[in-house]
């Protein structure tokens, strides 16, 4: 690469660009192990390196001095200017750099969202990002022996450290921060000759060291500012708990927004005999935990138990860091809407099959008659089997072993009844009908579905996805149909009892369903405007997942409060939900909150799939399979709820569900069931 080409593409990439691609992780997918404070003073200090190549400032060990308050039309920038400039007098480095660093998650946001448009990194549910690969090889970088941003950032990087070569003030600085940082000996091999050398290279610029030493400064100082810092967190009382009206009625979010109001966004509670339990609450934990959480928090340790109901370890659920990222990515294909769009034929021919069973003047459970609908298309699709005639017995044993294990309102041995030990072998069954389907005979010339995704994975790396755990992996969808057809269930309570949006609904699937099945083009366009939103809403109300639960891996301080390692940790995401100052009059059905200006929903604050690491992996695909099942629901049958005095109330556990008294009542077929 010439000179010239060198500073060509140099110019493309920001400074806070390049340190957020060379701290990039690819296995964790994800920052490589800095410190929240340590990577927000990095960024800060990035960025006002950037201003100072820009003669926008100018920086030495003793002071900050603005040059140019003009915008510079970057907008992780322009804040910053705008704040060196609002303020008067003159500071140095370290003081911009402590009064910035609350701001660099913004900062953060802003240059992975650019660095994603520009197709240099690909963003994946749950907040991990990874390298675009092919980014960066058209016109210019054709040319270059580097092929993408990445390997441009780290080639010149290794080059001022491991030849004589007499680095840039970019390069310089650069490698000043990552060094702060101190990951620079896990992205390169860095022996005694090289650290000399970076050590003459931390001294070449000025720019550099004043930053650098600002930014150790600052790092330095936050051990002992989180212990001077932090707050006693307020303890609830049992009896406070016990009189919630919320508590009774089963509505998990509304209780914890109530509990929010009055204690604040942390605050524990000590049952009797059990260990403390510290719970997380509001916009702000909800941000934290979406960003930071997978430093300080992990899954496992609750989940360990529940494991060995299915016999294995190390499943999904229970992976942190960057075995739960590698897990996530071999088996998103299985999860994604694209393989669900393109088996739309099977999922109206499976869900018909299901409708059909359906008779004129039967009242039906409401919570089973969702499960099984769900499950019709769900089983197939995913595993290729039909298992319906099992589906039900799966269902009550994940329910008595989460029960059981997860929250402990049974004892143990209320899983190794005779009616439970009879539905475990089930689960053994379910893997042999899917094995069985799954010989390479069967498969030639299907579609791939996620048992595929499982079963490559376990044939590629038997350590990572061993045979004890395909008991869960591969019975998992009839479990998901579960947590689904609940969903479903709030779904049609909601529609049933206001008449006013199941007519338009109504309209909108009769609409759809006119000339035939529809495309998918069809299913997320205008057409199903209203049905869409309205699902968003019900998801919004009835959340069946409200609270996630988590233990302390590293002690780390949220909202002024120190949770320590160790400490058992509720994480309430939905309880932002029922919040009046993020949802206007929350208690009330309003679709209108997710169309522009208003788009309530754009945020952490609206959490029906979870936070963070752990976010529900098929989003999409269950936002369509929701609302195709509605659509063919109301466009073949009339509907009410049964009995017509039920008062609705909400099974809290062991996820959120109606209650099982509640009914929907056939009473009448619109249309033929084509087949």
């Amino acid at each position: 690469m010439t000179v010239a080409e060198h500073d060509a593409t140099a110019t493309q990439l920001t400074l806070l660009d390049e340190l957020v691609l060379t701290l990039l992780n690819e296995e964790s997918g994800y920052f490589r192990q800095v410190p929240g404070w340590n990577l927000n003073c990095a960024v800060i200090g990035a960025a006002l390196a950037e201003l100072s190549l820009i003669y926008r400032i100018d920086t030495d060990l003793e002071s900050l001095t603005l040059l140019d308050k003009s915008r510079t039309g970057d907008p992780a920038l322009d804040p910053i200017l705008a704040e060196i400039a609002s303020q008067p007098g003159q500071h140095n480095a370290q003081f911009w750099i402590e009064r910035l660093a609350p701001q660099a998650d913004a900062i953060i946001d802003t240059t992975l969202d650019r660095l994603v448009d520009q197709k240099i990194l690909q963003h994946h549910e749950g907040d991990f990002w990874s390298l675009a690969q092919g980014a960066w090889m058209s016109g210019l970088h054709t040319r270059s022996e580097v092929g993408t941003a990445v390997e441009f950032v780290k080639t010149r990087i290794s080059k001022a450290i491991f030849t004589n070569e007499i680095p840039s003030p970019r390069d310089i600085i650069i490698i000043c921060l990552i060094e702060t940082c101190d990951v620079l000996r896990y992205i390169f091999e860095i022996e005694e000759e090289q650290e000399q050398r970076v050590e003459q290279i931390l001294k070449m610029d000025l720019i550099g060291r004043s930053i650098a030493d600002a930014v150790s400064e600052n790092i330095s100082g936050s051990i002992f500012r989180r212990a001077a810092l932090t707050k006693e967190i307020p303890r609830v009382k049992l009896r406070k708990l016990v009189r919630s009206k919320h508590v009774r009625s089963g509505n998990i979010p509304a209780l914890f927004a109530e509990l929010h109001q009055e204690y604040g966004p942390v605050f524990d509670l000590k049952p009797p005999f059990q260990e403390r339990m510290v719970f997380l609450t509001g916009p702000d934990t909800n941000h934290w935990v979406h960003r930071n959480g997978r430093m300080h928090l992990r899954a496992r340790d609750y989940l360990e138990d529940f494991e060995k109901v299915y016999g294995g370890a190390g499943l999904l659920p229970a992976l942190d860091g960057a075995d739960h990222f590698r897990y996530r990515k071999s088996i998103q294909p299985g999860y994604s809407r694209a393989r669900l769009e393109e088996q739309l034929d099977l999922v109206f021919s499976k869900a018909r099959e299901n409708l059909a069973t359906w008779n004129i003047g039967e009242a039906r459970g409401a919570v089973t008659m969702c499960r099984m609908l769900v499950n019709s298309e769900l089983s197939p699709l995913s595993l290729s089997i039909d298992s319906q005639d099992v589906a039900n017995d799966m269902h009550k044993f994940k329910e008595r072993a989460l029960l059981t294990h997860l929250v402990k309102v049974l004892p143990k041995f209320m899983l190794k009844t005779p009616s439970m030990r009879r539905r475990a072998k089930l689960v053994g069954e379910v893997v042999d009908r899917v094995l069985r389907s799954h010989t390479p005979a069967q498969r030639a010339g299907c579609p791939r579905d996620l048992a595929d995704e499982l079963l490559n994975m376990h044939s590629s790396d038997r350590q990572f996805l061993p045979e004890s755990n395909l008991r869960f992996v591969l019975s998992a969808p009839l479990i998901a149909s579960m947590y689904v057809g609940d969903q479903l269930s709030f779904i049609v309570y909601a529609m049933l009892s206001q008449p006013d949006f199941h007519e338009k609904i109504r309209e909108e699937a009769d609409a759809l369903f006119a000339k035939g099945d529809p495309d998918s083009e069809a299913l997320t366009g205008e057409g199903t405007d209203i049905t869409r939103r309205f699902i968003m809403e019900c998801l919004r109300l009835y959340p069946i997942a409200p609270v996630s639960v988590r233990n302390v891996m590293n002690a780390c301080v949220v909202e002024g409060y120190e949770l320590p390692e160790g400490a058992r940790v509720f994480v309430a995401q939905t309880a932002t939900h029922y919040m009046g100052d993020l949802f206007p009059d929350p208690w009330k059905f309003d679709i209108d909150r997710y169309e522009a200006p208003r788009k309530e929903h754009v945020g952490t604050q609206y959490a029906p799939y979870g936070l963070g690491t752990h976010t529900c992996l098929g989003t999409r695909w269950t936002e369509m399979q929701l609302a195709i099942n509605l659509l063919m629901m109301v466009h073949y049958y009339d509907l009410e709820i049964a009995p017509e005095n039920y008062k609705f109330k909400i099974s809290a556990l062991p996820s959120m569900s109606p209650s099982k008294k509640l009914k929907i009542r056939v009473t009448g077929q619109r249309h033929d069931l084509p087949f």
